[in-house]
């Protein structure tokens, strides 16, 4: 073992920091470095975690990349598809591509004896991926459509029927207009009540049959108003948007669900500064902290450098004495911050304690993403941190005289 590993390890289990003043400084730096570890641990667990849930929720609704008519603009109406500059079959065999949806959405009017709400008519097709709607299901189902006749059922969120006083098996009557012709009634009955926590979705948006919506618009039984593309995971977005661009025709465009709302991509974009700012104060009080234990260290051991000066120590080996002294006594503060900061993720995550205003947050329960790549990189951190911000302050020890710390007391 080399001589400055050997002579910290020893000095860290030397009984001389079982004094009073030692304890205390030492309880310090580890409760410093313990609580770096926790609060680094929940800032990115609950920033990156809250980031992704938002994004899936969104993306789970309408598809991570949807492609529409030039026509529709910002409208919520659907305009048909251009299907002749549309390369549905090359989009499918997109490696990074899972499914396809069709729709076609139309705005309208719930209206009850007491009440009304817009809405926008989402028709959903028979391909319609019911098993990934279900974790937004809080009662009954979504609507059945075969692609034959007219399916009289609809899925609200929870919002609406809150607004209107529905319950599923409820009936409501809607009410579409169109340009230059008479509006269109219509009577549904609710199947279903959703709740994705995204308000913009809540909203607005009812799930119902395609060939309804294709009639309101006056759409042909072969047309659509857009299609919902899924991919097989959320972060191969940004690569696989331009390929899905380049195929979608040049009279449709493509458009990423984490575009579709920019307040939410703002809100979100919110998540990297704060996650910044709280990571850059910790690792401050983190350095303050460990150079403070560093000169106690230096201080109170004056005699024995002195001592080590004398036997022929170079000031190098007695800085890198200190520094990996300061580290081994750290090493329980990491494991304590590590325990403490993943015990409480964890009954976050499995039992969401936490729970958020969904009109503010855009999730109801704090979301937790916990992966061992984030845990090592934040433990290696500080531990890369504390080493580097020593490195300084330990020149103090080529300062110290020999003659005069035999001396010191």
């Amino acid at each position: 073992m080399k001589f400055p590993l050997y002579f910290s390890n020893k000095i860290a289990r030397s009984k001389d920091n079982k004094n009073n003043l030692s304890r205390v400084i030492i309880f310090i730096g580890r409760l410093s470095v313990a609580l770096g570890i926790i609060v680094s641990l929940i800032t990115f667990s609950v920033g990156l975690g809250s980031k992704k849930a938002i994004k899936e929720r969104m993306a789970d609704f309408s598809g991570h990349i949807s492609v529409k008519s030039t026509r529709s603009n910002a409208s919520y109406n659907s305009s048909v598809l251009d299907v002749k500059g549309l390369d549905l079959q090359k989009i499918k065999a997109l490696p990074e591509v899972s499914t396809i949806q069709n729709y076609t959405a139309a705005i309208g009017i719930f209206r009850t004896e007491n009440n009304f709400a817009g809405i926008v008519y989402k028709g959903i097709d028979k391909d319609f991926d019911h098993e990934r709607f279900e974790k937004f299901l809080l009662e009954g189902t979504t609507p059945k459509v075969t692609g034959k006749g007219y399916n009289n059922t609809v899925t609200i969120s929870q919002k609406i029927a809150k607004e209107l006083n529905l319950k599923v098996k409820d009936s409501i009557v809607s009410i579409f207009s169109r340009e230059n012709q008479q509006p269109i009634y219509r009577k549904f009955e609710v199947v279903g009540i959703y709740k994705t926590d995204i308000k913009m979705i809540d909203d607005n948006y009812v799930l119902g049959d395609i060939n309804q919506a294709r009639k309101i618009l006056d759409m042909k039984d072969n047309e659509i108003g857009g299609v919902d593309i899924f991919l097989n995971n959320i972060n191969d977005i940004d690569e696989v948007f331009p390929k899905i661009e380049q195929l979608s025709g040049i009279k449709n465009f493509a458009e990423k669900a984490t575009e579709k709302y920019p307040q939410i991509v703002d809100w979100i974009q919110l998540f990297d500064n704060n996650i910044g700012i709280i990571i850059l104060l910790m690792v401050i009080v983190v350095i303050i902290n460990i150079i403070m234990v560093l000169f106690f260290m230096i201080i109170e051991r004056t005699n024995s450098i002195g001592i080590l000066k004398t036997l022929g120590a170079t000031n190098r080996q007695i800085r890198t004495i200190f520094i990996n002294y300061t580290l081994l006594i750290m090493i329980p503060g990491i494991f304590i911050g590590n325990a403490i900061g993943l015990g409480l993720l964890g009954l976050q995550k499995i039992f969401g304690i936490i729970t958020l205003n969904p009109e503010q947050y855009y999730v109801s329960v704090v979301p937790v993403d916990l992966n061992i790549f984030m845990i090592l990189g934040i433990t290696i951190g500080i531990l890369i941190i504390a080493a580097v911000a020593m490195i300084l302050p330990s020149h103090y020890i080529s300062k110290i005289s020999p003659v005069k710390s035999l001396k010191y007391k």
